[in-house]
């Protein structure tokens, strides 16, 4: 799929004369400046929430090795987001005591509060898009499956502990939210939220850099399908944001310039992950090696496990 999707987008769809005439009408300092502002911010936020819930939630691991670990794995983004972040739950692992399950029940809390504030977001900014509700048709059929899916999990956990009904996984699921209560989390929500108002500003700063005057509105209600967009998993995002961004902002400038602004973020998001994994990949590795060997020797690993999750 990925390849495929490349190939149409970059060998079909793509006008490279138009798209180029679009990047040299563009004031590219400001827009690298915005672009690089983003990457960064996404980087150190979801570095420190992840460290904070591996912290809280399974292991008392120093927040500058989690940083390391993250860091390195960013060379991984450069061809795939899903390696890159099985690197680092993989690195997370070992420095956690090789607990994986234990580390990914504490990476969806996270996952699962951006999705949630970025689904708030979308549902807030719907009856505000030009047009109303029956005009936007996409926003609203998005959003309407988001919130059916997140209630009837809800639901269906609510009925299987208070009316004993039976679903399939709906114990588990349960179980595992009755490890993370709200007041557990709320730093996390707290984060998400500055982090996705920071990312609509920075879009709408970058896209006018670019010349696409894109409304405050329409970005806090699409960009939240952009990221749904780039769970397709393609080399480095190529080819899946720029699809997605030209259809999604597609009445407010020409394809070829919205195309143009997808490639070149992505391009700037490209470099800016070869040199935090260049900057950061050596560390991992270091401490990922003294972990196993301090292990392997039966000596004691400098920061132990505090307590299990399900410890709260």
């Amino acid at each position: 799929m990925s390849v495929a999707l490349l190939v149409y987008v970059f060998g079909w769809a793509t006008d490279w004369e138009r798209l180029r005439a679009a990047t040299e009408a563009a004031n590219v300092p400001l827009f690298l400046a915005f672009a690089s502002a983003d990457r960064i911010a996404f980087f150190v936020v979801w570095t420190l929430l992840q460290a904070l819930a591996l912290r809280r939630f399974v292991s008392n691991v120093p927040v500058r090795s989690v940083v390391a670990v993250r860091g390195g794995s960013e060379l991984l983004r450069t061809v795939s987001n899903p390696l890159s972040d099985a690197a680092f739950f993989l690195g997370l692992s070992e420095l956690a005591g090789r607990r994986m399950e234990a580390v990914l029940a504490s990476a969806l809390v996270p996952m699962l509060c951006h999705f949630f504030v970025m689904l708030c977001m979308m549902t807030l900014a719907l009856p505000f898009l030009p047009g109303g509700v029956a005009a936007n048709r996409d926003v609203l059929v998005t959003t309407a499956v988001l919130w059916a899916a997140w209630i009837a999990v809800g639901v269906g956990v609510r009925l299987s502990a208070t009316r004993g009904l039976r679903f399939p996984g709906a114990a588990g699921i349960r179980a595992w939210l009755e490890r993370f209560p709200l007041r557990a989390i709320r730093p996390f929500l707290l984060g998400f939220v500055g982090l996705v108002a920071f990312d609509v500003v920075i879009q709408k700063l970058a896209s006018l850099a670019f010349g696409v005057d894109i409304p405050w509105v329409e970005l806090a209600a699409r960009i939240p399908m952009l990221y749904l967009a780039l769970v397709v998993p393609t080399l480095g995002n190529f080819g899946t944001r720029e699809l997605a961004w030209a259809a999604l902002f597609a009445d407010f400038a020409d394809r070829d310039t919205l195309i143009a602004y997808a490639l070149a973020t992505n391009a700037v998001f490209l470099v800016l992950n070869l040199l935090l994994g260049l900057l950061f990949l050596p560390r991992a590795l270091q401490l990922v090696a003294a972990v196993r060997r301090a292990r392997r020797e039966g000596r004691d690993i400098p920061e132990p496990l505090i307590h299990d999750p399900t410890d709260l």
